[in-house]
């Protein structure tokens, strides 16, 4: 098992946050195959192989995944995607 884990401060509104953390959901549920619901303020994702979850908070965005054996080769592209889409979304790392 491979374990990415990303936090991001957001500096926007709990709703706006939200809606990032939807869009990132939406994009990786594309790109990977996730389905995902909220659960309060935290959004969980998984699908085979892969599962997860997006803890959404008033200044912090944490995005935990959690790869299964066969997707650990893919772990560098979807740390990298998730970054891209946070930078997107939060605005880069300072």
């Amino acid at each position: 098992m491979s374990e990415i884990l990303i936090c991001r401060p957001h500096g926007t509104t709990l709703k706006r946050a939200r809606k990032g953390a939807e869009h990132i959901a939406e994009e990786l549920g594309e790109e990977f195959g996730l389905d995902h619901e909220w659960d309060g303020n935290t959004l969980r994702f998984q699908r085979m192989g892969v599962t997860g979850h997006i803890d959404v908070s008033k200044k912090e965005v944490e995005i935990y995944v959690k790869l299964g054996f066969l997707l650990i080769a893919l772990r560098p592209r979807i740390e990298q995607e998730i970054n891209r889409f946070c930078d997107e979304n939060f605005g880069p790392v300072a």
